[in-house]
């Protein structure tokens, strides 16, 4: 019999009174992959999170993870689960060690196993030095690793993360993925992100992009930038609506005015941006093209930019 997904989420619905969140939205996560959830504030990322977590109660729809239903096994979902979340969830009065032995007793831990388990989960983030530290007294950096570690002692199967370099300098950011490589490749651990950075997306095996609580497309971040058609150049005008339909009448190549931007995609950029100038003398102050990226992703699906 063929293996679970380990998260598989199933025509998901959701409800504040009358605002949707999310509108009927549908997923299936590979056990040991990597996922970006994508999309800008707003999009319905935290709501799907908290719904997988068991923290929120969908209004429609189901979710499973390694085939256990989050409304109806809640207990054996928790079992399998590590979260993350993008506020602390540190004791700040406590040391690393301290916080990581009350949360291996919440889960049954005791004895050896605890020990091995605190001892372990420390070494693998790189925090076996700083443990008996206040965890006050840490930098950003070092609370999420020790975030992750309280989290890796329960060798959790499915690991959900919620924003977790939110307030984090780029050094430390880069850090925090290294640990997350090295844990995903030592136990096969499932992961899903939930992110609004574009770069940290990019880095994931499947990316799934939330607009206003629906899912406009998802595949590998490759696969997504290969759907937009070609090079993506933007434009600069005095008169950017007259400018787009100019350029769409005379070289059939549809442009569209995106925050004032005339946007055009081609497959051979480097050649028809000499073509649009020597067209439109005068009328073209600057000109940007480059390969397209998560963003002209987003923008070609949805019509506006990415906030």
């Amino acid at each position: 019999m063929a293996a679970h997904p380990a998260l598989a989420v199933s025509h998901l619905t959701h409800r504040y009174g009358s605002r949707v969140a999310l509108d009927d939205v549908s997923m299936s996560v590979s056990p040991g992959t990597f996922v970006a959830l994508l999309g800008p504030n707003g999009g319905g990322k935290s709501t799907l999170f908290r719904i997988c977590a068991t923290l929120q109660r969908a209004s429609e729809g189901s979710v499973l993870v390694f085939g256990s239903d989050v409304r109806t096994d809640a207990p054996e979902v928790r079992r399998r689960l590590g979260v993350v979340f993008q506020s602390p969830a540190l004791d700040q009065r406590l040391t690393v060690r301290e916080n990581l032995l009350h949360h291996g007793r919440l889960y049954g831990l005791q004895g050896r196993p605890l020990r091995t388990g605190i001892e372990d989960a420390l070494a693998r983030v790189g925090l076996t030095d700083r443990s008996r530290e206040i965890v006050s007294r840490l930098s950003g950096g070092l609370k999420r690793r020790a975030e992750i570690a309280k989290v890796l002692m329960t060798r959790p199967s499915l690991l959900l993360l919620d924003e977790p370099t939110t307030g984090l300098d780029p050094g430390v950011r880069r850090d925090l993925w290294r640990d997350l490589a090295a844990i995903r490749a030592g136990d096969g651990t499932t992961i899903v992100l939930t992110t609004h950075l574009l770069d940290e997306a990019a880095a994931a095996d499947h990316v799934y992009l939330l607009d206003r609580g629906r899912l406009v497309v998802d595949g590998a971040p490759d696969t997504l930038t290969r759907m937009v058609g070609g090079d993506v150049i933007r434009l600069h005008s005095v008169d950017p609506a007259a400018l787009a339909e100019r350029i769409t009448a005379r070289f059939q190549a549809p442009a569209s005015v995106v925050d004032d931007e005339v946007r055009v995609e081609h497959d051979h950029a480097h050649t028809f941006v000499a073509e649009l100038v020597d067209a439109f003398p005068g009328e073209i102050r600057s000109v940007h093209f480059g390969r397209p990226t998560l963003e002209d992703v987003f923008v070609h699906f949805t019509g506006r930019r990415f906030e």
